[in-house]
């Protein structure tokens, strides 16, 4: 029986057409299935739903999910994220196998959108990210603080000038004036939610597919109050600021007063993401 699966082309492209094909068929596809992003009940023949490829480093495990909850893509995980989503996949189909891994396909990662980030030292460059509540007016918004452990150049830069700013800017981020008004909306750019925890902040790339800009070695557990508020927006506020700037917060009180001094320094740029999962 055909099902109501969604392939994205990215998806198609790593599994290829034939499984694409076959899974839109229903020869691959299971009837019911526990949605990976919001882990209740799902059913492909009487509800759309997503095709979701989380692919490591060597192999990748086809999961599926609620298309409200998460749209179909390429999620790019380590080696140990996928072996707990396969022990997921398989509980939540009672024990049964889970879907065959198929050959992953080289997945892009820049730190910077664009242009790989390098540090002073022409390493890679470490993104520290923050989870908290910012106040934008009346309103709570679930917010990612991003700062580098050092400062952040484009490939070739031996000056060690920061131009991590200047990367962003280029994007499509916007200095922040007053962090008590929302940023605006930036297209192509997504944060990645699966299985209740924060996986990925995505963005595009020259050949119209989704990389990850940030990607957390281990998924990250938020609080409930963090989550219910991207839920509510459906986006998640994204603010960037150099090394050295904001620092490790221990309390969203003193993360407010850091993002406002970042703010008065000219030292912050900020966009707003539509979240992808829950």
């Amino acid at each position: 029986m055909p099902r109501m699966l969604e392939v994205s082309d990215e998806v198609r492209a790593e599994i290829g057409d034939d499984e694409a094909d076959n899974l839109l068929a229903g020869a691959h596809a299971p009837d019911s299935y526990d949605c990976t992003s919001c882990r209740t009940p799902g059913d492909s023949s009487r509800e759309a739903t997503s095709t979701v490829l989380f692919v490591g480093d060597e192999t990748a495990v086809l999961a599926f999910a609620h298309s409200r909850c998460i749209p179909s893509q390429v999620v790019p995980v380590s080696e140990e994220q996928l072996a707990g989503a396969v022990r997921s996949i398989s509980q939540s189909q009672g024990g049964a196998p889970a879907p065959a891994p198929v050959p992953p396909a080289p997945v892009p990662a820049a730190p910077v959108a664009g242009q790989p980030s390098v540090s002073a030292t022409g390493q890679p460059a470490v993104l520290g990210i923050t989870c908290g509540l910012v106040l934008c007016g009346d309103t709570g918004h679930a917010a990612l603080v991003i700062e580098p452990t050092g400062p952040v150049g484009r490939p070739g830069n031996t000056t060690g000038e920061d131009e991590f700013l200047t990367l962003l800017t280029e994007q499509g981020f916007q200095f922040v004036e007053d962090v008590n008004k929302a940023p605006a909306p930036l297209p192509g750019w997504s944060v990645l939610m699966a299985m209740g925890q924060l996986h990925a902040i995505l963005h595009p790339t020259p050949t119209g597919t989704n990389a990850a800009w940030w990607q957390a070695h281990q998924p990250l557990q938020v609080t409930e109050a963090w989550r219910s508020a991207a839920r509510q927006l459906n986006a998640v506020t994204m603010y960037a600021a150099p090394a050295g700037t904001i620092g490790r917060q221990p309390r969203e009180d003193l993360l407010r007063i850091a993002l406002d001094r970042a703010t008065t320094r000219g030292l912050l740029v900020a966009a707003s993401l539509p979240l992808a999962g829950t």
